[in-house]
C-alpha cells in the first residue's frame, strides 16, 4: 500500500512522500528496508528512527523526525490509531473454504455460505453455523447451538448445547461456553446458608444435591471470550453477556449473570451467579464478584478487588472490600500510619506511668513480619 493509502484508512493525515510503497508495519529497530514502515508514536521509539532503516514512520502530532524519514503519518491518539494500524496489516488465521471431509457436521445442521469447518471439529444436530464463520480445528458445537455470521472459533473452543452467538463473536482457543452452572442445595439448610445469616456453622453439609441448569447462554454481537474462559448457562433462563463486551483469558463468568454492553472483564476475574453488570464497565486483573451484587454502567473496578455489595454506576472501587477508591486511599494512608501511632501511645504511656511513679512501660513485642 501506498503510504496516503495507510493514512486514508486512518483518517490521518501525510507529511513528505505520501507515494512511498510500504508492505509491513515494525518496530523501528526491526525495519529492514524503505518498505518497512515504523511505528514510532511512543517517545522512547522516536529515539530508535535516526538509526533505522525505514524511510517511513507513524508518529504522534508534535513530532520531531530526522532527515531519513521522507514520509510520515501524524495521529491524534496513538493508541487509538494502532489498533486501526493493525486492522490494516491483519494476518488472518489461515482457513480452507468449505467443510473439511474429517469435519463432523450433523446431517440436520444448517451451515450457511461461505462457512469454513477445519478438521475434527464437530457440529451437533440442529446447530446452525452463520455465514462467514470460521471453525477450526477440534471445536465442538453442540445441538441446537446458533453460532452468528462472520464468528471465528479457535481451536478447543467449546460451544454447548442451544446456546447463542451473535454476528462476528471470537472465541478463543480452549474457552468454555455453555457449562453447568456450579448449583447445589442440601436438604436442610447448611453451613453456607448458617454461615452467611449467623456468622456460625450450625448446619453441615450431609447431602448435596445438585441443581441442573436449563437455560442457556446468550452472546450479543461482537463479543470476544478470551482463552480458557468459562461462561455458566442459566439456571432456568440465561446468562447474557452484551454486544461489544471483551473478557479476557482465565474468566469465570456464574450462572445467571447478566453483563451490558462494551464491557472489559481482565485476565482471572470471577463473577458469581445471579449478578448483573451494567454497560461499558471495567474489571481489571483477579477482582472477584459476589453473587447477586449490581455493579452500575461505567463503573471501574480496580485490580484484585473483592467486591461483595452493589457499586453505584460511574465509580471506581478498589481493595478488599471493594470500597470507592478515595476511602481505600485514606485506609492504605492510616495503615501507613499505625507504626508511628503505636510509637506515639507508648511514648505517652511511659509518661503516664512516670508521672505515677511506675517507672517505663515495655515495649510490646513485634509481630513477624511486622516493621
Amino acid at each position: 500500500m501506498k503510504l496516503s493509502e495507510i493514512a486514508a484508512a486512518l483518517d490521518a493525515r501525510v507529511e513528505g512522500d505520501e507515494t512511498i510503497v510500504i508492505r509491513r508495519a515494525v518496530h523501528p529497530s526491526e525495519a529492514e528496508g524503505p518498505e518497512d514502515l515504523a511505528l514510532a508514536m511512543d517517545k522512547d521509539l522516536l529515539a530508535l528512527l535516526p538509526g533505522s532503516k525505514a524511510v517511513a514512520a507513524v508518529v504522534a502530532e508534535g513530532a520531531e523526525l530526522p532527515d531519513s524519514i521522507r514520509g510520515r503519518i501524524v495521529v491524534k491518539r496513538p493508541r487509538y490509531a494502532m489498533a486501526g494500524l493493525l486492522d490494516v496489516f491483519e494476518k488472518p488465521v489461515h482457513a480452507e473454504p468449505g467443510v473439511h471431509p474429517q469435519a463432523y457436521v450433523a446431517p440436520d445442521a444448517v451451515v450457511a455460505d461461505g462457512v469454513s469447518i477445519a478438521p475434527f471439529a464437530y457440529i451437533g444436530p440442529r446447530a446452525r453455523i452463520g455465514a462467514g464463520t470460521i471453525v477450526l480445528p477440534h471445536v465442538t458445537v453442540g445441538a441446537d447451538a446458533v453460532i452468528g455470521e462472520g464468528s471465528l472459533l479457535h481451536p478447543g473452543a467449546r460451544i454447548g448445547e442451544r446456546v447463542v452467538l451473535g454476528a462476528r463473536c471470537i472465541i478463543h482457543p480452549n474457552a468454555a461456553v455453555g457449562n453447568d452452572g456450579f448449583s447445589f442445595v442440601t436438604p436442610e439448610p447448611g453451613s453456607v446458608e448458617s454461615a452467611k445469616t449467623t456468622g456460625r456453622v450450625v448446619g453441615t453439609n450431609v447431602l448435596i444435591r445438585r441443581v441442573n441448569s436449563i437455560g442457556t447462554v446468550i452472546l450479543g454481537d461482537d463479543v470476544e471470550i478470551g482463552a480458557g474462559a468459562t461462561i455458566d448457562r442459566g439456571t432456568v433462563t440465561a446468562t447474557r453477556i452484551g454486544s461489544g463486551t471483551k473478557i479476557d483469558n482465565l474468566v469465570q463468568i456464574g450462572h445467571n449473570v447478566q453483563i451490558g454492553t462494551n464491557c472489559m472483564l481482565c485476565g482471572h476475574v470471577g463473577v458469581a451467579g445471579s449478578t448483573t453488570i451494567g454497560d461499558r464497565v471495567v474489571l481489571a486483573g483477579k477482582v472477584g464478584v459476589a453473587d447477586h451484587v449490581k455493579i452500575g454502567s461505567d463503573a471501574v473496578v480496580a485490580a484484585n478487588s473483592g467486591v461483595g455489595t452493589d457499586i453505584p454506576a460511574k465509580q471506581v472501587y478498589m481493595g478488599y472490600p471493594a470500597v470507592p477508591r478515595a476511602r481505600a486511599f485514606e485506609q492504605y494512608k492510616g495503615l501507613a500510619r499505625l507504626k508511628r501511632l503505636f510509637a506515639e501511645v507508648a511514648d505517652l504511656k511511659n509518661r503516664l506511668h512516670a508521672v505515677d511513679g511506675q517507672g517505663k512501660v515495655p515495649a510490646a513485642p513485634a509481630e513477624a513480619g511486622q516493621d
